[in-house]
């Protein structure tokens, strides 16, 4: 069993990767009553082209599996799961993104007995054509909620608008046309590949022994049966530098007109700690730019061109980054004017000051801090960052070493004017 110390945290990770290819790590926390348990792959809605287990060509399955996969994953021909974590006490969950897929539990008692449902569900998958059928309408009903959700809308339209060809621009639900498609071969075919030990992460924190559990997690999968690891094959997801579409309007039933502002990340061939600095610098250079302190914040809200729905983000992963201004507005061209100059300012001679850089690490630090005594947060982020080559824990020393050259040159990387585009939702009836 290794055991990583994070002195400056005043944190210890503990981890063991086991013989089917397992990585187990458990993270004790002082104090806490609950403990938090996630049985994760890495698979996502962004994986549908891959070479199958034990196969040698790449295919293609229909958009929405992982999600749709995810969701027959807790149905059994005995019942549903969730009866099982509930008579125990426990309460479950699972989600998918665009990289994994995370089956998880809280609990305040019988942590081993919840432990092994999670194992033993997870891997032991039971599809019928006729249990997939019937989730059909389930996931259809779902897609059309998020369809008639502006805000929703507003998020994925913009980075439709933004990628061409990598999968990332198909929703994590797929569309209705596409899961119609999904058969109970195609689900195994999926878990066979991407829901091998050696694909997943079992990751338990709270109040947890690390050495009772690393020690019955070993002894479970040592009682199962697995084929030998091999590596997944996954499509590499080429995608041009310039945004697929540069502006496009929608009209739907909101009583404000939605704008929302896209950038394109032309540096997603990173991993580790090349990738952990490029996050965490754009984040900060973005909280400069466009944060509540910001100038270009102070002129957009007394001018009225923004409201409290305004917002921005940046997400990065290894085959795909993108940053997101938004905001309910009525003076959508006067706002992205603004913003379009300040990106301009800031590529060209940004004039950092060292005190906007400490005032934006310190809020980020202790953003980070606040966050770590939430071991959900812990928890549902260590694998996000852990599948990247990335640590959680590494966050902090990273922030604390990041300069202002660091924001200059990773700003740069969504600074292209060619990777930028806008999405609009206007009130029904108005014009387009």
């Amino acid at each position: 069993m290794e055991k990583i110390t994070f002195e400056n945290l005043q944190e210890t990770l503990y981890h063991e990767k086991l013989e089917n290819g397992l990585d187990v790590y458990v993270l004790p926390k002082r104090g806490f009553s609950k403990t938090y348990v996630t049985f994760t792959t890495k698979y996502g809605s962004i994986d549908s082209v891959f070479v199958p287990r034990g196969k040698k060509d790449m295919i293609q399955v229909p958009d929405g599996i992982a999600h749709f996969l995810e969701h027959k994953m807790f149905e059994k021909e005995e019942g549903d799961v969730f009866q099982k974590f509930g008579e125990n006490g426990a309460s479950a969950n699972a989600f998918t993104s665009y990289t994994r897929t995370s089956y998880l539990f809280s609990t305040t008692e019988k942590l081993y007995e919840n432990s092994k449902v999670l194992l033993d569900f997870v891997q032991q998958p039971y599809f019928t054509e006729e249990t997939v059928e019937k989730e059909k309408g389930i996931i259809g009903q779902e897609i059309t909620m998020y369809e008639d959700n502006p805000d929703w809308r507003l998020y994925m339209g913009t980075i439709q608008n933004l990628y061409q060809e990598h999968p990332i621009h198909i929703d994590i639900l797929g569309t209705e046309e596409s899961i119609d498609k999904i058969t109970a071969d195609h689900l195994y075919e999926c878990y066979e590949t991407f829901y091998h030990p050696s694909n997943m992460v079992f990751f338990a924190i709270g109040a947890v022994d690390p050495e009772e559990m690393i020690d019955f997690v070993k002894k479970d999968q040592s009682a199962k049966t697995f084929s030998e690891p091999e590596e997944v094959v996954r499509d590499k997801h080429e995608e041009p530098a310039a945004a697929g579409v540069t502006t496009n309007r929608i009209n739907m039933d909101v009583t404000k007109p939605k704008f929302s502002f896209g950038m394109k990340c032309n540096r997603t061939d990173v991993n580790g700690e090349e990738l952990l600095r490029q996050e965490l610098a754009v984040g900060l250079a973005m909280d400069i730019l466009f944060g509540r302190s910001s100038d270009f914040y102070s002129k957009a809200y007394a001018e009225g061109w923004i409201d409290e729905s305004y917002g921005y983000e940046f997400n990065l992963e290894k085959s795909f980054g993108f940053a997101v201004i938004n905001s309910d507005t009525e003076h959508a061209d006067k706002l992205e004017q603004l913003i379009r100059t300040t990106i301009e300012s800031a590529a060209g001679d940004w004039a950092l000051r060292e005190e906007d850089l400490e005032r934006a690490r310190k809020k980020r630090i202790g953003q980070y801090m606040r966050a770590l005594n939430s071991i959900e947060y812990i928890a549902n982020q260590f694998t996000h960052y852990l599948f990247n080559e990335m640590n959680l824990f590494d966050i902090l020393p990273v922030l604390e070493q990041l300069d202002g050259n660091d924001l200059k040159e990773a700003f740069g990387t969504i600074a292209d004017p060619k990777g930028h585009t806008v999405y609009q939702i206007t009130p029904a009836g108005q014009a387009n």
